[in-house]
């Protein structure tokens, strides 16, 4: 599925689009990141060195905190470490942009990320333009789901003064516009009779009418349904009908970030603990750079105690394998290996079984390995050596100062 926000298609065809030895981007923050991190590494570096393709891992030198790493500076007497949040958040914010903006000018198509303060990664998304894309099955009815990460409330900035702090949002034609003509390429790529219509779940009403007069003059030039509804009304349909087929929702953060869970669990798409998703930023100099997510944060409770679950970040790993490093057949390759452990009942805690992230990641390996068919000939091209996995850990650029976190060089 493309995640190509101007020009040609970026992902439709991996064999055909992946370059002979693409760098991927990845970004750590704090909590059980590096954990994570360790795991997509590992497993990124397996798939690779068995389908015989090499990549090259480009790690952010910064390690950007999480909610829960701020925290006690919040709780500090009389508010004293608030301006330290901010300036802390703000200096997170402005690094990850700048590195993302780095990587697309050198060419990089994916970044895996790890879960970072949100604070921080929604600055980043609004000044990107992103947008967070997923498709799901409600009972044969297919949806597009494009979540509005650019504007809105979710975004903007704080003023604080003496118990008060004020929040200045926006939203904008231009960005509504973008956002409207991104969903609707997006979907004529994912379905070749295009879309039937796009349903727009936003606080509307609270906008004295602008949203919708913007919406309907873009309808009436593109020729396309699209319907404005409180979130609300939205979760009535949703519940009391069958969503029509082809249908596009394009949603405000401040409800598809609930929501979004929500759809996965009710349509088949599994709990948010298994599930990564794609962030696709609508800036021209960033555009056609696709971020990978899990879905679940950044976990601060379960960090150094080896008990994260990992299936989500196996299935970036896989995503990101066959749509950008050429892997042919990994992300099946991944599905059936993981219905194989659930199976034999191997599964974290969190899912009722008593592995540790260690042991579930060295049982998916093994599984891979024993069900795997023979790699296909490699296309790289001629006298360009292929790397073996060893090769593949040590293009890891680890951040200033540091080493490989435990198990990221196996």
């Amino acid at each position: 599925m493309s995640e190509q926000t101007a020009g040609p298609t970026a992902d439709t065809d991996p064999a055909r689009t992946a370059d002979p030895a693409p760098t991927v981007g990845l970004a750590v923050g704090r909590g059980t990141g590096e954990e994570v991190a360790a795991v997509f590494t590992r497993v990124l570096g397996h798939l690779a060195a068995h389908h015989e393709r090499p990549f090259t891992l480009v790690r952010s030198p910064r390690v950007y905190h999480s909610y829960v790493s701020l925290r006690p500076l919040a709780i500090e007497l009389g508010g004293a470490g608030v301006p330290e949040i901010r300036r802390l958040s703000a200096e997170d914010a402005g690094h990850y942009e700048e590195w993302l903006r780095a990587r697309a000018a050198a060419g990089t198509r994916v970044v895996f990320r790890t879960a970072i303060n949100a604070q921080s990664l929604y600055l980043v998304r609004q000044r990107l333009r992103a947008v967070k894309v997923d498709t799901l099955d409600a009972d044969g009815a297919r949806l597009l789901l494009v979540r509005d990460e650019a504007q809105g409330f979710y975004t903007g900035g704080n003023t604080h003064t003496p118990g008060h702090v004020s929040r200045t949002t926006e939203f904008s034609r231009e960005i509504t516009e973008q956002l409207l003509a991104y969903a609707l390429r997006r979907a004529r790529e994912e379905w070749p009779e295009g879309p039937a219509r796009i349903v727009m779940a936003y606080k509307f009403h609270l906008l004295d009418g602008a949203l919708d007069a913007w919406v309907r003059e873009f309808a009436a030039r593109e020729g396309i349904e699209v319907g404005v509804f409180q979130p609300d009304t939205v979760n009535r349909n949703l519940v009391a009908h069958r969503p029509e087929d082809r249908t596009v929702l394009l949603a405000g953060n401040e409800w598809a970030d609930i929501m979004h869970l929500v759809l996965l669990d009710r349509y088949g798409s599994g709990r948010q603990e298994d599930h990564c998703t794609r962030n696709v930023h609508l800036d021209p100099d960033v555009a056609g750079l696709v971020e990978y997510q899990t879905v679940h944060g950044s976990a601060d409770d379960l960090e150094g105690r080896d008990l994260l679950n990992p299936v989500a970040t196996l299935r970036a790993a896989a995503a990101i394998a066959e749509r950008y490093v050429g892997c042919t057949g990994a992300e099946a390759a991944t599905e059936a290996a993981l219905a194989r452990l659930g199976d034999a009942g191997v599964r974290t805690p969190d899912q009722g079984g008593k592995h540790t992230t260690t042991g579930v990641v060295d049982a998916f390996i093994e599984e891979l390995g024993a069900h795997a068919p023979l790699p296909a000939k490699s296309s790289a091209p001629a006298g360009e050596p292929v790397p073996a996995t060893a090769s593949l850990a040590q293009a890891v650029v680890p951040a200033p100062g540091q080493g490989l976190a435990p198990g990221l060089a196996r």
